[in-house]
């Protein structure tokens, strides 16, 4: 006869039966009424996402070895430093908005000590580079500022304040209401916090975008104020401070999204082209001032994103209005990411030859013979198609008009030059700053261009959606789904306090836990490694 004792080391995660469970392990739910989750570049996990899910593992306790009194004492140190170092780990990962606070405490505090433009933490706390007024302005007219590497400052620790907000309102504001509003797994509580968060954050800063627009001479998206007065050196104070806090906020994004440790999701591959292109963007028109350009193009994607977080919000929550919202949504993104963006893409075109004059001329010649070409076969086929036009002139006479005259009007097109290079002055001086020229004009075009095919990739997912919808009738269903297909591991049932209480298990002292979990669990009696109470029911 022996002894045995059994304790676990963490709570499960696995969740009660439901009450309308089967006892298959099925149960039945509503789908999504959207059938499925539209698309795009606000699926960037946060923090507080990644980990909240993942219990620290248990400490292990080490054997004791004898040793001499000096030796003793500096084993005791080091694990008393390798105890601190694990509490901090394990306060980091349950707070993450800790240490972005702190270090932003830190920073204002080192300014506090010199609150003048000489402590060099004044560029990262206020703009740099405030220009004089020019001789004749009135002393209350708007303070223009340039630009420099100071800006870099800024930039940076604005990223650590947003990561803190950012950090801050999930954990300790949208997950409770994502517990609130009946979300008890993991996976859709990450999701609620971090759509939840973009909404608010895009709630701000679209209508920003605007009111800034409005100060400039794009405003409304008009592509030749882009081009007028280039370059565009220095800004308005809301200008400036807008165009680097978003270039902030997309820097926070982009670091999130390399350290995410979750299972990439479906279109990671898109999300991180996404956000590889907007960096890139951000940062040429602000070191080669197109600035202007990069205004209208934020607001058109900071205004779409509003519209996609709060459907996916809605999609969660399982709102009766989430299909009319859904519509909406697929409208703005329509308009803002594909029509405004390929008006300011088509005031790129043409594109100049970038080859020398010879060379040119003889690509011109051969383009040339292809038309005349064209021109011949159609010539040739006029017999033929004559009675047709005839006849769909009489029925569609504008339609057919229009066709006739593409080969005109894509000649005229082409043979005219683009806003980019017409509108402004456009040469390549070093000296002056004047960046807008045919090299500058190619890789805009190109930055541009692969912005628009990601989108136009995420729109026809988002036309997927719609279809289905239609093709059902706009009608939500009842569908049976196996509970262990539905929820991923780490999506099990559970609540915020179980969470904390499995964490606070795992990171408790050495010894304690150990003594803990031996005298909270019940010895058993074993008969030939069988519990009295199985072996009893066996023999009855």
């Amino acid at each position: 006869m022996s002894m045995a004792t059994g304790s676990e080391a963490s709570p499960s995660l696995a969740a009660e039966p439901k009450p309308n469970g089967s006892a298959d392990g099925t149960r039945r739910r509503r789908t999504s009424s959207l059938r499925g989750e539209p698309p795009g570049d606000t699926s960037v996990p946060a923090l507080a996402t990644m980990y909240d899910h993942e219990p620290l593992p248990a400490q292990v306790s080490s054997p004791v070895q004898k040793s001499n009194p000096e030796r003793a004492h500096r084993g005791r140190k080091r694990r008393k430093v390798k105890s601190l170092y694990r509490r901090w780990k394990s306060i980091s990962l349950r707070h993450t908005w800790l240490n972005p606070l702190i270090i932003c405490l830190v920073v204002v505090a080192l300014y506090l000590v010199n609150p003048s433009e000489d402590n060099p933490l004044h560029s990262a706390l206020f703009l740099s580079y405030p220009l004089p007024r020019k001789q004749g302005e009135p002393a209350d007219a708007p303070l223009q500022y340039g630009k420099g590497a100071r800006d870099f400052a800024f930039v940076g620790f604005y990223t650590i304040v947003l990561t803190f907000t950012r950090e801050f309102t999930m954990q300790r504001i949208l997950r409770p209401l994502a517990i609130r509003a009946g979300m008890k797994t993991r996976g859709k509580q990450a999701r609620f916090m971090e759509q939840a968060y973009t909404a608010i954050y895009f709630g701000f800063l679209g209508p920003l975008g605007l009111y800034v627009m409005k100060k400039t001479p794009v405003w409304y998206f008009n592509t030749d104020g882009m081009y007028e007065g280039f370059p565009h050196r220095s800004h308005l104070a809301e200008v400036k401070t807008y165009y680097l806090f978003q270039a902030a906020y997309w820097a926070q994004q982009m670091i999130v999204l390399m350290l995410a440790q979750e299972k990439p999701r479906k279109d990671f591959k898109e999300l991180v082209a996404h956000h590889i292109i907007t960096i890139s963007l951000i940062y040429l028109s602000y070191a080669f001032h197109f600035t202007y350009m990069g205004l209208a193009v934020y607001t058109t994607h900071d205004i779409s994103d509003f519209f996609l977080a709060t459907s996916k919000i809605l999609n969660y929550m399982e709102s009766p209005i989430v299909i009319p919202y859904f519509i909406i949504f697929l409208c703005s993104w329509a308009y803002l990411r594909h029509f405004i963006n390929l008006r300011i893409l088509f005031s790129l075109l043409p594109l100049p030859m970038p080859f020398p004059d010879p060379i040119n001329e003889q690509i011109l010649s051969v383009l040339s013979t292809f038309t005349s070409y064209g021109s011949s076969v159609v010539a040739a086929l006029a017999p033929v198609t004559a009675p047709i036009v005839n006849f769909a002139s009489t029925i569609f006479p504008e339609t057919v008009s229009l066709l006739q005259s593409i080969p005109d009007r894509t000649t005229t097109y082409f043979n005219t030059p683009s806003d980019f290079a017409t509108v402004g002055p456009y040469e390549l001086n070093w000296e002056t700053q004047q960046y807008k020229c045919w090299i500058s004009q190619y890789i805009t075009f190109g930055l541009l261009l692969a912005l628009q095919l990601v989108n136009m990739f995420w729109f026809y997912l988002i036309l997927r959606i719609l279809w289905r919808l239609v093709a059902s009738g706009f009608k939500e269903t009842d569908d049976v789904r196996s509970e262990d297909s539905e929820v991923d591991a780490a999506e099990r049932e559970v609540t915020l306090d179980e969470l904390r209480k499995e964490q606070s298990d795992a990171w408790a002292g050495e010894t304690g836990a150990d003594i803990r979990a031996a005298s909270d669990s019940k010895p058993q009696v074993l008969v030939n490694g069988v519990p009295v109470d199985k072996a009893n029911g066996e023999a009855r």
